[in-house]
């Protein structure tokens, strides 16, 4: 996580549902990416919505929370870092293309784009700062946050994400 940024309290809650090893809510908020399913993530994720709230920020956060789910490791990359990791090693163009894909995505396709990419990142068990992915998703309305992570996957070093040009 950025040390500029207040942690988010959904992942600090999630991250807690972790250490406590409970695994029924976790199985509650992974089925929730089901959109049939979604009533499940309720109990765990409601108390985080902020007071002054809409449906976006309340998608946004149920979104995040089944895709932590999913993927309950944290590490001190973006997502379009871990990503980039996971094409180079893999020497693979299709990441790159579902990458960009997501970054084209509207917010209403936006969970299927992220499950795809969030599991790709777990099958090589490389940790996310869920603290970025809740902001980003957050903001996924303003290209300037798509536009970051398409710094992050396509600069190659994250010290190049801050400079401009």
């Amino acid at each position: 996580m950025n040390a500029n940024l207040q942690p988010v309290p959904l992942i600090l809650g999630l991250e807690r549902l972790v250490s406590r090893d409970d695994r029924a809510a976790l199985a509650a908020l992974r089925a929730s990416l089901a959109d049939d399913a979604v009533a499940r993530a309720y109990p765990y994720v409601a108390p985080y919505f902020p007071r002054a709230t809409n449906a976006w920020i309340e998608r946004s956060l149920l979104l995040v929370a089944g895709l932590f789910a999913l993927h309950p490791q944290s590490g001190p990359l973006t997502l379009a870092q871990a990503l980039r990791r996971v094409r180079d090693k893999r020497d693979s163009a299709s990441v790159e293309l579902r990458f960009a894909a997501l970054l084209d995505a509207h917010p209403d396709d936006l969970a299927s784009h992220l499950r795809h990419v969030v599991s790709l990142v777990r099958a090589d068990d490389i940790g996310i700062d869920w603290h970025d992915v809740a902001r980003t998703v957050r903001g996924w309305h303003r290209e300037s946050a798509r536009r970051r992570w398409a710094r992050g996957f396509w600069a190659g070093t994250p010290e190049a994400e801050g400079e401009d040009v």
